[in-house]
């Protein structure tokens, strides 16, 4: 973002958000916003598209002087990735870890529920010039499967447009 943005008063929505959010987070679920939002980058690609992190477990301590014990991360995911998590128990801890800075996280809790993928963001494509326009249909047009077809002409045209982007 720009000098003179930030002047004026221009903020992400996602930095005020983040401020209220995150004691709310701690205090309800005993997890940071920062893990939620890292949790693909944490576990991986395979793991973070299928699965949330959702609260930290904490043991009950009787007394100030009691000894430290890892917390519970219960994660949420539905049915292979069960099974993944199972098997990737120590790796995913150990990553949880390493993430959060001290040996926060001691098991894995793994809750079965429904998780609501983001839709995948469809960019629509900048206007292309009824030339180059016809020149992809051309070089196309002897592709037989319809859908294959209008694919690569999408294709070309997100080329064509980041080409003029640069």
């Amino acid at each position: 973002m720009s000098d003179d943005r930030r002047q004026r008063g221009f903020r992400p929505l996602a930095d005020p958000a983040s401020g209220i959010l995150d004691p709310v987070l701690r205090k309800r679920a005993g997890i940071t916003i920062e893990l939620v939002q890292a949790w693909e980058e944490v576990v991986g690609p395979a793991l973070g598209d299928q699965s949330r992190p959702l609260k930290l477990l904490w043991p009950r301590r009787a007394h100030e002087d009691d000894p430290f014990q890892p917390a519970t991360l219960v994660i949420a995911c539905q049915g292979f990735t069960a099974m993944r998590i199972q098997h990737e128990t120590g790796e995913i801890i150990s990553r949880v870890n390493a993430f959060l800075g001290f040996a926060a996280v001691g098991r894995i809790k793994i809750e079965q529920k429904a998780i609501t993928m983001p839709a995948p963001k469809r960019r629509a494509l900048p206007p292309v010039d009824a030339a180059t326009k016809g020149k992809i249909s051309r070089v196309v047009e002897a592709i037989e499967d319809d859908s294959l077809r209008e694919a690569l002409e999408r294709l070309g045209q997100s080329i064509h447009a980041e080409k003029i982007k640069r």
